[in-house]
């Protein structure tokens, strides 16, 4: 584990592993200013570039950076700090960094806290360090191209997240093969009415179905109400063959129970049922990273787990076993090691759809 960085102490009550839960056991989401902003901003912003101010400097895996604004309160509810943010990150630097390398990064920014309005940051900031990596990337948008921020080591993660990047979201593809998948994901999103429970459910479900085509995968919660589902592929392949397959998949779950799943994205179609996101699988999206904190009212985690905390939580009609903060999550690091680790290793075919 990475050592705590002292200068990132604070002195705030500590939030970590008392995540409070929403009636359906996932961490309660903004309400208020910050609810409405995340429904209305447009990711068009993410050409919007802030300075950091002048702050401590650190020096971290050989590198000096400046930390600024370390006693600031990012989340209003526990009291968590942008210090305690940053020491989060540089202690799970080693276990986060391999799901980072090599990746296109966007940062997703909060610098007056979860309750105050975000942005989103393609374009890595112009006033980066020198050595951070960046790679360019062709844009469908108004761009030509895309500069990202590229996370290849710890001191630029602690960079980002001095920037109050408190989400950090990764493009399927790498710096290498940008066009190429290293994995398929499918998010499942529960609709009003649904609940975590209900995710993991689905979760178990579309599981057997992966077996019965020989692909293994491999679950994380999404760090709020949903779950998100990794089929690792680490071979050549093209967006085009995992969406096809990824999209059929998600159809055929939602012909054997439409009454519990939808893969339609029309939000009043998602009432009472999981939505399997299969859409994620393009070369233009971003999900969110493993052991990534999340913009909750309490710093929850997008965290993995056993296929086994999946079919016990739903035993136990109990959501809370999939709700985890961060210092859970450093302790279950501690404990068992990164069990998403096969994501970036297994390889594995995708079957054809003839």
């Amino acid at each position: 584990m990475a050592t705590m960085l002292p200068s990132t102490r604070s002195r705030a009550r500590p939030d970590s592993s008392a995540v409070r839960k929403s009636p359906d056991g996932a961490p309660s989401p903004p309400r208020g200013r910050a609810a409405r902003h995340q429904r209305s901003e447009p990711q068009s912003r993410g050409a919007r570039t802030t300075a950091p101010r002048p702050g401590v400097p650190v020096t971290f895996a050989g590198r000096q950076i400046k930390l600024s604004n370390l006693q600031k309160v990012l989340y209003p509810e526990s009291g968590f700090t942008k210090g305690q943010v940053i020491d989060y990150y540089a202690r799970i630097a080693p276990t986060i960094l391999p799901y980072l390398k090599g990746r296109p990064l966007t940062l997703k920014r909060y610098p007056d806290g979860v309750d105050h309005p975000f942005f989103y940051e393609k374009m890595c900031p112009s006033h980066r360090p020198d050595w951070v990596t960046t790679t360019r990337i062709a844009s469908t948008g108004k761009r030509q191209y895309v500069q990202y921020c590229v996370v290849d080591d710890a001191a630029t993660l602690i960079w980002t997240a001095n920037l109050a990047s408190l989400e950090l979201h990764t493009l399927l593809g790498t710096v290498q093969h940008p066009l190429r998948p290293s994995f398929m994901v499918f998010d499942h999103d529960p609709g009003p009415g649904a609940t975590l429970l209900d995710c993991a459910n689905v979760a178990l479900r579309f599981r057997g179905l992966l077996k019965d085509l020989s692909l293994q995968s491999f679950p994380k919660t999404s760090g709020g109400k949903g779950l998100h589902l990794y089929v690792p592929l680490n071979t050549p392949v093209t967006f085009e063959q995992t969406k096809s397959l990824s999209r059929a998949m998600a159809q055929l779950l939602e012909r054997d129970d439409p009454a519990h799943i939808t893969s339609n994205m029309r939000k009043d179609l998602r009432v009472g049922k999981v939505f399997v996101d299969w859409s994620q699988n393009d070369h233009h999206k971003t999900t969110v990273t493993a052991y990534s904190l999340r913009a909750r009212e309490f710093p929850s985690v997008s965290t993995p787990v056993h296929w086994e905390e999946l079919a016990e939580a739903v035993r136990r009609a109990d959501p809370s076993h999939l709700v985890f903060g961060s210092q859970q999550v450093l302790q279950r690091v501690a404990r068992d090691g990164d069990i998403f680790n096969p994501v970036t290793t297994l390889h594995q075919t995708l079957p054809s759809l003839r």
